[in-house]
């Protein structure tokens, strides 16, 4: 029989339906916490296109953000390296990434 685990997301809602405080659990190994922001990305087979949630709360400063997102970069080209084994493309999202951060004062550029 195949192992089966489970995430959890709880999301509290304020009375404008915003998000003010998000945790997430793990079935698996039981570890557990609190988020600030989280991006979920489903791949829908039949419609052959993504779904996603991005939510983020009322807390979470902008600079928090920017560097939420520039973290999201960096992981996205990591996947792209390991689970397309293509290192020129993985490339172009990395210096994507590094050219985010420079613009949004998260890296200093060094000349």
């Amino acid at each position: 029989m195949a192992k089966k685990t489970e995430l959890n997301i709880t999301v509290e809602l304020d009375e404008n339906n915003l998000p003010v405080k998000m945790n997430w659990s793990s079935s698996d190994n039981e570890q557990k916490g609190d988020c600030k922001a989280m991006f979920l990305s489903l791949w829908d087979e039949k419609e052959k296109n993504s779904m996603h949630l991005h939510l983020w709360t009322k807390d979470m400063l902008l600079d928090e953000m920017k560097q939420f997102m520039h973290q999201v970069l960096l992981g996205e080209s990591d996947t792209i390296k390991k689970s397309l084994n293509d290192e020129k493309l993985a490339a172009m999202l990395y210096d994507f990434a590094h050219e985010f951060a420079l613009k949004a004062g998260i890296l200093k550029n060094v000349e």
